[in-house]
Parts: structure tokens; C-alpha cells; sequence
């Protein structure tokens, strides 16, 4: 079944037809793929980014530079420097105490002040639930609101892990997650309304995602066709926390989760421990990961696939079978295949595989392509990208059914691009492609 025989001498009567550079082309090399930055590197986790009037404001949870810790940056990318505690005063004294003030929410409000949606320890009860505090400035200090917490479900296991957003229309809504985890029950991501200054809630709840396991960190972004939730998974205290999303029409759902986690330990080539906790903002994203018992801060470029989203140096898989085939087929039921179905009988001068790829950004990335290839000795396919030649990639040999990977760097564009594997040495079958 896998004899290529008879192929390889079909493809000697054909003509050589495989895309080339232009020669007045300059291909630039680059050697790895772009991962998330460190930008703190010391304890900085469930980050709030925002920025205003030229400076970008960072916030975290609580850690030894206190309550609710606020850095700030001239760029995304840093350098940031922690200026201190926001809220030094801690949490409400009327129903909180300090210890756990955690996913601090700064959002800037229409007057010029600002608000903080905080998650602290509740004293009546032990769980956690949130809380709501203004301030003059974006450094604060935060002054707490209210002699109750703003949202507090005690038979849900309390709240945590408030997120501002405010729809296109101009609604303003908090995002937040009953911890039913705290007390052995599924947890729900929900959605209320607010005032337009965030500090009272003005409408019912409604329900967005509900699992019996970890699932929190709220982030929603509303995109031309859709909402997109982000949310975290696993515990973050290992690397087998992660970032997912789901996408719905409208706000009162249907939510569909996406096929894949957006971040993992995994999918960033182990670059990153446990990325969860992520703010998307622009087109940029913050996130922690665990690093030695604590959680520092990154950032990553983040683009928009017609409005799904695409973190750089996270990768993003595309089935080869479901790209354009030119002289080859698809074939089914390949065992252990990415799909059950991969791309064929790559067997002549003028085969060839195309698949679209999204870049978050321009510049040096890897491509990594599945792949089987029996034939005893290593194959290869040429690696043509928007047309132009970057050279080859090698399959060494493994046996049929038998998916490994071969990785090569490449030079994307930001946004789609076309990449086009020919017919090289010897034969191989492609399960998909990667980019990151």
C-alpha cells in the first residue's frame, strides 16, 4: 500500500514545476520562534493591564509588596517598575480582612476616577468574594466602598476573580466565577451588569461556562462576530495550568469552548510554566507562569484569525487534509493521525500542500510540520512561503503511521499567509502543520 515506485517514476516524465523565489527576492532567516517576554520577573500573578494617557498600569495579587501591588511601563514590553501598594489600606475593614486580595480589577472610569474590583477574605465566613474601591489616581490609593461585598454568593462558595467589561454599546458588565471549587460543587463563569463607573451592580446574572474543575481568571473581548471568553484551568501552581476561551454570538450564549487550550506549558515549547491568568488588551496579552513558587508576568503579541485569537509563540495547528492539494489526495483512517486524515501521495514534481497560517506578528517563527515517512531514508519537502522559496525541511525515517515531527524557522507576515510544502527528496505524508 505504501509502495512509491511506480510514483517515483511517473515523476520522472514530468515537468519540474516548483515554486521559487524570485531572484531579486530577499528571503531574511531567522532561527526560532518569538515567546512570551518576562517583563517582572519576581512574583506578579492574575495580572490587570490597562493603558491611559501614554503609560501602561499593571496590577496583581497580593504578595510581599503588598494588597494589591501596581506597576507601571512606557511600553507593553517594559522596562516596568513597581511603584507599590494601590490599595494600602487593605481590603474593606467592614467585612474583610486582609491575607487574600487577590485578581485586582482596575478599570478607568468616564469621570477620570477609577475603580478596583478586588477578590478578599470574608471574615463571617472563610471564602472569598468581592469587593469595590475608587481612587483619584491609577496608582491609588484605593479607598474600599460599601459595609458588604459587592458580589457574594456564600451557597455557591463565594466569588472570585472579577474581570470589567464593557460592550460595544457602551454597557458596563463585570465577568466573574462562583468558587465552587472551594466547596466540592461545579463552578460558573457569570456575567452582571454595573453601573457605568463599576461600582454597584444594576442587573440579574447570567450564566456563561459552568465545570466541575478549575475554571476562572474571566477575560471577555468582543470581536466583530463574536464574544470571546478567556479563561484559566488546572492549578496554577504547576504547569498544568493553561488558558482556553470560548466564543458565542451574543452575550446570553450559547458559548462553544474551542477545540484546543490557546496557551499551555506545551504549546509554548515549555518557554512558559502553567500560562493562565491572562488580560488581553489590544493586541497584546499578560500573563503569569510559575517559575520556582512564584508567578511572573510575560507578555505576547496577540492577533486576531477572523476574530479568533492567535497568541505568538503559542502554536496553532492546521490539518494538512484540509488545505489545498495539488497533485496528491487526502487520505483516511491513518492511524494516529492528527484527525484520522492526512494529506497523500506527495509523490510528484509538481505535488504540493497549501495551507493559510496567521502570524500575530511579523517576523521569525517555527514551523513544525507531523509527518510519517517509511521509506528507510530521510525525505523532505521544499517550504514555500507567499511564494517565495525558504528552503527545505527533513523527514527522517520513522515508518507509515508512525507521526513524528520536523521543525524549521520561517518568515511570516503579520497576519494570513500561505504556506506551500512541494515534493522533495524521497516520500513522506503530512498529518498537519504548526506555527509559533
Amino acid at each position: 500500500m505504501r509502495s512509491r515506485i511506480l510514483a517515483a517514476i511517473a515523476a520522472l516524465a514530468l515537468p519540474l514545476t516548483l515554486l521559487s523565489a524570485p531572484a531579486d527576492a530577499a528571503v531574511q532567516r531567522t532561527t526560532a520562534a518569538t515567546f512570551p517576554a518576562t517583563v517582572i520577573g519576581e512574583d506578579f500573578p492574575d495580572p490587570d493591564v490597562f493603558e491611559k494617557n501614554g503609560t501602561w498600569y499593571a496590577y496583581s495579587t497580593n504578595n510581599g509588596r503588598g494588597n494589591v501591588p501596581v506597576a507601571t511601563a512606557s511600553s507593553p514590553n517594559g522596562p516596568w517598575t513597581i511603584r507599590g501598594d494601590a490599595m494600602p489600606g487593605g481590603p474593606s475593614a467592614s467585612w474583610a480582612q486582609g491575607g487574600r486580595t487577590w485578581a485586582p480589577d482596575v478599570h478607568p472610569n468616564p469621570d477620570g476616577s477609577f475603580t478596583l474590583t478586588y477578590t478578599a477574605w470574608h471574615k463571617a465566613s472563610g471564602r472569598q468574594c468581592i469587593g469595590v474601591a475608587t481612587a483619584s489616581s491609577a496608582l491609588g490609593p484605593f479607598t474600599p466602598l460599601g459595609g458588604q461585598p459587592l458580589i457574594c454568593p456564600l451557597d455557591k462558595g463565594g466569588a472570585i476573580d472579577a474581570n470589567t467589561f464593557v460592550a460595544n454599546d457602551g454597557v458596563r458588565y463585570l465577568a466573574w466565577k462562583n468558587d465552587g471549587n472551594a466547596i466540592g460543587q461545579p463552578s460558573t463563569l457569570w456575567l452582571t451588569r454595573t453601573t457605568n463607573n463599576g461600582t454597584a451592580l444594576t442587573g440579574g446574572n447570567t450564566a456563561m461556562l459552568t465545570a466541575s474543575g478549575v475554571i476562572e481568571a474571566p477575560d471577555l473581548v468582543q470581536r466583530g462576530s463574536q464574544f470571546v471568553l478567556f479563561y484559566s484551568s488546572g492549578g496554577y501552581t504547576d504547569c498544568n495550568y493553561q488558558t482556553s476561551y470560548a466564543t458565542a454570538p451574543s452575550l446570553n450564549g450559547p458559548w462553544t469552548n474551542a477545540f484546543r487550550p490557546l496557551m499551555t506549558t506545551a504549546s509554548m515549547d515549555n518557554h512558559v510554566c502553567g500560562p493562565g491568568g491572562a488580560d488581553f488588551v489590544g493586541n497584546k496579552v499578560f500573563l503569569h507562569g510559575w517559575v520556582n513558587g512564584s508567578r511572573h508576568l510575560y507578555v505576547a503579541d496577540l492577533g486576531w484569525a477572523n476574530d479568533f485569537p492567535v497568541v505568538r509563540g503559542s502554536r496553532v495547528r492546521t490539518e494538512a487534509e484540509r488545505g489545498t492539494l495539488n497533485h496528491c489526495s487526502v487520505r483516511t483512517g491513518a492511524a494516529g493521525a492528527s484527525g484520522g486524515a492526512v494529506a497523500a501521495y506527495i509523490d510528484f514534481a509538481d505535488s504540493w500542500v497549501q495551507v493559510s497560517v496567521f502570524a500575530a506578528s511579523a517576523g521569525g517563527h517555527t514551523l513544525s510540520v507531523g509527518y510519517a515517512n517509511g521509506m528507510g531514508a530521510t525525505a523532505s519537502h521544499g517550504v514555500v512561503v507567499n511564494g517565495n522559496s525558504q528552503g527545505s525541511i527533513s523527514y527522517p525515517a520513522a515508518g507509515w503511521d508512525n507521526w513524528r515531527q520536523a521543525s524549521v524557522p520561517v518568515t511570516l507576515n503579520a497576519g494570513w499567509n500561505t504556506v506551500r510544502l512541494t515534493k522533495g527528496t524521497q516520500f513522506a505524508e503530512v498529518d498537519y502543520v504548526e506555527v509559533q
